[in-house]
């Protein structure tokens, strides 16, 4: 099997990615159905995660974006 995370990846549940980020259910969904956030991935048919270095790197733009526009 081929794996595609790092070795250090996590996994992150909704409940994580809504602690780490500061966004609510709704707005998490919303930006991923626009493409404007990162994609979750079906584990199980009633498990889906995010990557913490995908969440993570998501929030670094947005803090950078931040920047520059202030």
């Amino acid at each position: 099997m081929t794996s595609l995370a790092t070795p250090a990846e996590s996994f992150l549940r909704l409940r994580d990615v809504r602690a780490l980020t500061g966004l609510s259910r709704a707005t998490i969904y919303r930006m991923q159905a626009a493409g404007r956030f990162p994609q979750r991935i079906a584990i199980q048919p009633r498990l889906t995660v995010w990557l913490e270095t995908e969440v993570r790197h998501w929030m670094a733009e947005q803090v950078a974006r931040a920047r520059v526009l202030a």
